[in-house]
């Protein structure tokens, strides 16, 4: 080796630089509304936009001749990287490569999504997980004969520890204090009910990520800036009301809009 050449340090790997190719378009905006997984969002509609001027006309060819394709993409509101992490099904922690948590020392992503349709640089895709605005990494087509193993096992979501998958269902109602109060959000665009639903249907086990507690005889879930009270009782789940998780401090001053729309809430349902 010249003694001016520098050597490579182990302990050191090089850096890896990614470009995105386009962007996912769909209706979740924030990780809480996103379901976990792609079975979850069965039939929800988006796209896959790609880049222009980058020839990816040509590099789209063919991909039309597949029914599912594989999107590889970065969690883009996920920086952070934990070793260990609590999955929804799992009663303990287990370590990060193990599960599909997106934080991850890369956070790249991977789902299957069923494709309807290529226009130019735009794909209609279906049965779509991902946040609006993601970054896309890369395309490949979906082959069952070698993408789906006859063999494979569920590790450790087989054990017998874990509970029931899928968890049994729990029936969700609204009482009519919350129908109404759904109802209110719904005239200011504020759409609640099917999330706090979904949530619900897995009852009231409090989870790191599920942000569930006691309250008194029933429970509180806080799902964004939203307080929801409800009970449960066997398989059935009842939602009493909805309430403002902001302070009184904060939800008398700020001019922000969505305090506002708190504020004026509480004065409607005091």
């Amino acid at each position: 080796m010249c003694p001016d050449e520098p050597e490579n340090d182990p302990a050191q790997p090089p850096t890896l630089t990614l470009k995105p190719i386009g962007v996912v378009r769909s209706p979740f905006v924030d990780r809480l509304s996103a379901p976990r997984q792609p079975r979850a969002a069965e039939g929800v509609r988006g796209t896959l936009e790609l880049l222009p001027h980058s020839g990816f006309e040509h590099a789209l060819e063919d991909l039309a001749s597949f029914r599912f394709i594989w999107v590889l993409f970065w969690f883009h509101k996920n920086q952070s990287f934990r070793r260990k992490v609590q999955p929804p099904r799992s009663q303990r922690k287990r370590g990060v490569f193990a599960t599909r948590s997106p934080y991850r020392p890369n956070p790249i992503g991977m789902s299957a999504v069923e494709l309807l349709g290529i226009e130019k640089l735009t794909l209609r895709v279906q049965s779509l997980d991902i946040l609006d605005g993601t970054p896309i990494l890369d395309l490949k087509p979906y082959i069952p004969y070698t993408d789906s193993i006859p063999g494979a096992d569920n590790g450790w979501l087989d054990e017998p520890v874990r509970p029931r998958d899928p968890i049994p269902s729990y029936n969700v109602e609204f009482a009519p204090r919350a129908r109404e109060q759904l109802a209110y959000l719904e005239q200011h665009e504020v759409v609640l009910g099917p999330n706090i639903e979904e949530v619900l249907r897995l009852g009231a086990a409090p989870h790191p990520y599920r942000r569930i507690k006691p309250k008194g005889d029933g429970w509180v879930l806080a799902y964004k800036a939203w307080r929801v009270d409800f009970v449960v009782s066997n398989l059935e789940v009842t939602v009493l009301a909805i309430r403002s998780g902001y302070r009184p401090s904060e939800l008398y001053t700020s001019s922000e809009p969505v305090v506002v729309l708190h504020r004026e809430f509480t004065g409607v349902f005091p």
